[in-house]
């Protein structure tokens, strides 16, 4: 064999760069030819290691399957041409290698690409080996097929013992929240693979928990699925669990429940993986897992609504949203927007709010900042765009502000809405939805009464002949302002969480079914109509409060108390979404009620908001609260003709 000395290779390559283009990486960009070879040469030595174990695998390979081809008596012709073919079986598995890029890498962080790689290079190298052996070198072929397989595997071996061994160097006593996943599907696999992976997080996977009897007795990722959910309080106790999470992103609101009721009994926190529609890809991660929400506690399954008559309503259509920077209009812009538009407008008067919607729009949305009380700018607006849709989300909507600030209340709930109104009309508006509250019926505060003088200015309207209906539900879920989130930020600071009075109720909807249907309402209407949203059972604020700090595997009283603070000015104990005197019709929606309403005189109407416009303006507070409630308590009968009469008061006022 031909010895070539080292140090002329290098004065050679080192005259070559002297004479010809640089042709090392680097020094066609700028850098030093010097400098490029250095590096060249740092990469050569740090491969060196791996190159020299996958040449002494491939010779160990090759040699014990020569001799066990023959048991230990390989024939003289066989050892005389071994020598060249293992110079061919190390240049085609190294060589491989280098092509497929197995030198260089991190294999602690190494997958499933990197495993292609392996396979694809030894594969390759025993496919032009086998060729070698047919053709100039004589060898066995059996030799060659077995050789190449155990290259291959000793090389993944090699490259992969980090994370096939990862365990003999995982420390005895891992430290952190110690968890039981319940559900032992696709999503509990990768939340439990997830934890192992990274127990810097402070997870432990503990123990998993399905109902499948199937599933009993394996390991998912190496952790034991030991029975059903049923157990979870046992396994609490019996393993110090610290944290349940359901990994069941199809679960139904029953088995939420039903999980939620196990850690409550068991007193441990309780988190969930998203639901199918919430998961961006196709995998669920740990930074996925999220607290329970209303719509979980509730055990409320939200109703799944076709929408094919929403979009032959706003396809190609001209849509106006006031109040779109609120839980509500926000909510109405996402699914509009689905609904392919011809443009969709997005009115508000909160500049952060509006930008915060458009922000999460699919499609191009027209902002406007505007004050629906400024009459003269609204009309500009809809006269401008020419809506062909309005959807009104704008108000002011918090029940104990309201009664400290009746003006501001109706100046933008009442002269505000019949501002909209009017301008709607000269803009030829086809269809406005008024968006109402339970607290509008029998009414006890200022937010519920001027909500319900805006019922009133919108059916009174709808008899000019326009399309223009309310709709009527109850709390949204999770909204700026709203019952949950401050429990869940008493809860946070570790209480007290306030209850205004123990025996309080209140209707809950999520704001993505509200909305739904909100739509679904507006395709039917033909005008005049109050819809009423279908809002389920009734919830006990009181318990709604003690099970979310035991959900949170907190103890009520012992870590965080609960103080009855007496009901506030306006509230009442429990809501109603219908008036003794509103009659009730089915519609083709089994989640939505038609009610005949009760229209107040036309002439009490006009006297009363012009009233009420004048008394807003000169911020008469105790005053407008007279007004109101002698305007509520008005006995109702049908007459029209009210809206022009508020706009003229409202040209005074603005």
């Amino acid at each position: 064999m031909t010895t070539v000395d080292a140090s002329s290779i290098g004065a050679e390559a080192v005259i070559a760069s002297a004479v010809a283009p640089p042709a090392v990486p680097g020094a066609a960009a700028g850098v030093p030819v010097g400098l490029s070879l250095a590096r060249a040469a740092s990469r050569i030595r740090g491969d060196l290691p791996l190159i020299a174990l996958d040449a002494s695998i491939t010779v160990g390979c090759y040699a014990a399957a020569l001799v066990l081809r023959f048991d230990g008596a390989v024939p003289s012709g066989f050892w005389d041409s071994f020598p060249s073919f293992l110079i061919l079986a190390l240049l085609a598995h190294c060589g491989g290698n280098r092509a497929f890029g197995l030198y260089r890498q991190m294999w602690r962080h190494a997958s499933v690409a990197e495993a292609r790689s392996v396979i694809a290079s030894a594969t390759t190298a025993t496919a032009c080996l086998l060729v070698a052996a047919t053709v100039a070198v004589r060898e066995p072929l059996s030799v060659v097929v077995v050789g190449g397989a155990a290259t291959m595997m000793f090389t993944g071996a090699v490259r992969f013992q980090s994370r096939l061994f990862a365990f003999n160097r995982r420390p005895e006593a891992v430290s952190g929240l110690r968890v039981a996943v319940v559900g032992a599907g696709a999503s509990g696999a990768m939340i439990v693979r997830e934890m192992r992976r990274h127990p810097g997080a402070g997870l432990v996977p503990v123990v998993v928990l399905d109902d499948d009897p199937q599933t009993w007795g394996l390991s998912l990722a190496g952790v034991a699925v030991t029975g059903p959910i049923t157990r979870l309080p046992e396994l609490v106790r019996d393993l110090e669990l610290h944290q349940v999470v359901l990994a069941i992103p199809s679960a139904g609101p029953e088995l939420v429940d039903r999980v939620a009721r196990l850690g409550e009994e068991a007193a441990v926190a309780v988190k969930v993986t998203p639901r199918v529609g919430e998961l961006l890809g196709a995998e669920v991660s740990v930074r996925d897992v999220r607290e329970l929400r209303i719509e979980d506690l509730l055990g409320r399954a939200e109703v799944a609504t076709d929408l094919e008559a929403v979009r032959g309503l706003l396809r190609g259509r001209r849509v106006l949203i006031t109040g779109a920077g609120g839980s509500i209009g926000s909510e109405i812009a996402r699914q509009v927007a689905l609904c392919e538009p011809a443009r969709l407008v997005l009115l508000d008067h909160d500049e952060t709010h509006l930008f915060d919607t458009v922000a999460t729009l699919a499609t191009e949305a027209v902002e406007v900042l505007c004050d629906i009380r400024n009459r003269l700018a609204l009309r500009r607006v809809l006269l401008r765009h020419r809506p062909d849709v309005v959807f009104h989300a704008a108000a002011l909507k918090h029940v104990p502000v309201l009664e400290d600030h009746p003006t501001e209340a109706v100046a933008t709930n009442v002269v505000g809405t019949a501002n909209l109104l009017a301008a709607a009309r000269e803009a030829g508006v086809e269809r406005l939805v008024f968006i109402s509250t339970d607290k509008a019926v029998s009414p006890r505060s200022v937010m519920g009464a001027t909500k319900w003088l805006g019922e009133q200015l919108v059916l009174q309207a709808s008899e000019r002949g326009g399309r223009h209906c309310v709709v009527r539900f109850g709390n949204v879920a999770g909204s700026r302002g709203s019952v949950i989130p401050t429990f869940a930020r008493q809860i946070a600071a570790g209480g007290p969480v306030t209850v205004t009075d123990p025996r309080m109720t209140r209707y809950f909807m999520s704001v993505h079914e509200a909305v739904q249907l909100v739509l679904q309402a507006a395709a039917m209407a033909e005008g005049g109509e109050v819809f009423m949203l279908d809002m389920g059972e009734p919830v006990n604020i009181l318990a709604l409060a003690e099970r979310m700090i035991r959900l949170s595997g907190r103890n009520v009283g012992a870590d965080v108390a609960v103080v009855v603070t007496g009901p506030r000015a306006g509230e009442k104990l429990a809501e109603e979404l219908q008036a003794a005197c509103e009659q009730a019709h089915p519609t083709a929606h089994r989640s939505i009620v038609r009610l005949r309403p009760s229209v107040l005189d036309g002439a009490v109407l006009s006297m009363g908001t012009r009233r009420l416009a004048a008394l807003s303006a000169q911020e008469e507070h105790a005053q407008v609260t007279d007004q109101l409630f002698e305007l509520v308590h008005t006995s109702p009968a049908s007459q029209p003709d009210v809206i022009d009469l508020v706009e003229i008061e409202a040209r005074a006022v603005c």
